[in-house]
């Protein structure tokens, strides 16, 4: 029987998504893993792999067709000794017309919530057929193992070969269900989109250029708004002397030279700013309708601007992680999101962000928080300022950095006890290392 191949969710909040490149063609044999097409989704450029084998009998969605909904039938896949004729393409075209319905709550669900409800509804009900590739079927038999008590991870609920050899390794199916539970998320609403679409707007008679809105630019656009209409923001801004700082980095840089490892100023606000919300908790938190979420540890995402738009991969661990490691991590992750190769899970998280616009000049700023986080800090460029040292009129470099707090989850003062501790630790930087 032949396989609908569907829009997937390669991100936990897409909706829909561009299909901008098919990687096979149809009458290509495919088996799980291979790459099938290259997808725009709402956060960036994304590959999509096979999850069962068979022959690429039609491609339904040509590339570069966009809005394409999450569980539109895309292509069909055969199976051992069907042919194309026996393919209907109206019916496969007709069924996303349904699904999308019963499929859309799900979307809104948080990053780790979609796979861990595949397994419910992959339950074939009584009397019904198991689904399952002729691979999962002839591994089953060799193993012993009942199809009928997996539950498949393949389109539609199939069955395919690592269900059957995962049930095995983990002690069947039980275990495999029992697993996938603590993966789940504490829920997050997330205000509804605007229900009226906007009204067209009138481009003045002046020469110009217009181009089509990417998916990622859309994403940041609907972002943004709803963290300005949604989150009230409280912004607290603090003066921070750099000298102790700068210092302590070319000490550092000198001594990494040999390993080829130069740390940026960035690099080490990124661990003040880990470490100071281990510090003042009560800023390390996430606003929930019914629960404030915290966290336990600091995963810092960083704004990175790329062609097309701004992303934030996050920096795991930024409080216990080394100066150089996240060095590298950062220049890695910089490097593939302006490629657009970033995983899901490297962009989407974290726990609180920071935003830098010293290196364009820019004195101070206040940044949009990045929901659900609790805060973002915006850091300001460095630039010799007139300074009180010692009791004496001075120059020393200083630098602003504004954060933006949401006032549900954290108090001004709790705000103000944060960036206390961030000052500090620039101030005298060891601290951060100790």
């Amino acid at each position: 029987m032949s396989i609908e191949i569907k829009m997937p969710a390669l991100s936990p909040t897409m909706e829909e998504g561009t299909l901008a490149k098919w990687l096979v063609k149809e009458g290509d044999s495919v088996k799980s893993g291979d790459l099938m097409a290259e997808i725009e989704t709402d956060k960036a450029t994304m590959e999509f792999e096979a999850v069962d084998e068979g022959v690429i009998g039609k491609i339904l969605v040509a590339e570069g067709t966009d809005n394409v909904k999450v569980g539109t039938a895309i292509a069909v896949l055969l199976e051992e000794g069907e042919s194309a004729g026996a393919v209907s393409v109206p019916k496969a075209a007709e069924a996303p017309k349904e699904q999308p319905r019963a499929e859309a709550p799900k979307q809104e669900a948080p990053a780790a919530a979609r796979p861990a409800e595949v397994p419910a509804a992959a339950a074939p009900a009584s009397g019904d057929r198991v689904k399952a590739s002729p691979l999962a079927r002839r591994v089953a038999a060799e193993k012993g193992i009942e199809l009928s008590a997996l539950s498949g991870s393949g389109p539609n609920g199939r069955i395919v070969r690592a269900d059957v050899e995962g049930s095995k390794a983990a002690g069947g199916p039980a275990a495999g269900s029992a697993a996938a539970a603590p993966a789940a998320p504490v829920p997050v609403a997330r205000p509804a989109p605007a229900g009226a679409p906007a009204k067209p707007v009138a481009i003045p008679d002046i020469p110009h250029t217009a181009e089509k809105l990417s998916n990622v630019r859309k994403t940041i656009a609907r972002r943004l708004t709803e963290s300005k209409q949604t989150v009230p923001h409280i912004y607290l801004t603090v003066d921070i002397r750099l000298d102790k700082l700068l210092k302590l980095r070319a000490d550092f840089n000198a001594a990494l030279e040999p390993r080829g490892v130069k740390l940026s100023v960035n690099d080490l606000l990124i661990k003040a700013l880990g470490v100071s919300l281990m510090q003042v908790p009560k800023c390390n938190v996430m606003f929930t309708p019914d629960q404030l979420i915290s966290f336990q540890r600091a995963d810092i995402s960083v704004a990175v601007s790329t062609p097309s738009g701004l992303i934030t991969p996050i920096i795991a661990e930024a409080d216990t992680k080394g100066l150089a490691a996240i060095s590298e991590q950062m220049k890695d992750l910089a490097a593939r999101a302006r490629d657009n190769k970033l995983k899901p899970e490297e962009y989407m998280g974290g726990t609180a962000s920071l935003s830098n616009m010293g290196m364009f000049g820019i004195k101070q700023f206040e940044a949009v928080i990045n929901p659900p986080q609790g805060m973002i800090m915006a850091i300001g460029a460095g630039e010799k300022r007139p300074w009180v040292i010692d009791d004496a009129l001075g120059v020393a470099t200083i630098m602003s950095a504004t954060g933006s707090f949401d006032h549900r989850a954290i108090d001004g003062a709790d705000g103000a006890q944060l960036m206390q501790a961030f000052k500090a630790l620039v101030e005298a930087p060891l601290g951060m290392v100790a």
